[in-house]
């Protein structure tokens, strides 16, 4: 079952970055299908948060997709290569969002193996947030994508995820000062080869 616009519009990214581990996703590009399991995920709890794209209220072309109600997707281009796909989260104007980081691939990996070039190593498909936006055949044209629609959407299979097998560290590429560098809203499963590194 996909789920529900109110499991996003909550305004605890935190928390929503947490419960989407187990959860699947999925993507129906261009005919194909596929999906996984996600693993890992970062927290990004805008405005106060100075790892957010809309820290201080910063509101930009880029990033005004995360002040709509949560339940869409914004995507951008890291580095001006990598595509980077978000779950907005929280209400309206409240600019939450969830970085999708790893998942375990489960459906169509054929094709991601085409769309990485990569035929060797199934647990590097979706290994790290750009690796997983291009298995999943994702682009910033992609942006804005409502999750119930379908060409990309998250599913519950109702399959539990016990608290002593998730890990929470600190969000990888932190380059500033404060408590933010560090807070623990990254969080993955635990002992999972489908997760980027560092492993804490």
């Amino acid at each position: 079952m996909k789920l529900p616009l109110s499991f996003y519009q909550r305004n605890d990214a935190v928390l929503v970055a947490r419960e989407l581990l187990g959860k699947h996703i999925y993507t129906n590009i261009d005919g194909q299908l596929t999906g996984g399991v996600i693993v890992e995920t970062e927290a990004y709890q805008g405005p106060e948060d100075r790892g957010s794209h809309a820290y201080n209220h910063r509101k930009t072309p880029r990033n005004e997709i995360m002040f709509k109600a949560g339940g869409v997707v914004y995507m951008y281009i890291c580095y001006g290569i990598h595509d980077m796909l978000n779950v907005v989260t929280g209400t309206d104007g409240t600019s939450h969002a969830v970085l999708i980081r790893a998942v375990d691939p489960r459906v169509g990996i054929e094709t991601m193996r085409e769309r990485r070039n990569l035929f060797t190593e199934d647990t590097r498909l979706c290994r790290g947030p750009g690796a997983l936006a291009k298995a999943l055949g994702l682009v910033k044209a992609h942006n804005g994508i409502n999750l119930l629609e379908d060409k990309i959407w998250i599913e519950d299979r109702n399959e539990i995820v016990n608290e002593s097998d998730i890990i929470a560290s600190a969000r990888v590429g932190m380059n500033y000062d404060g408590p933010y560098k560090t807070i623990p809203w990254r969080f993955y499963m635990k002992g999972n080869k489908n997760v980027s590194k560092p492993h804490i």
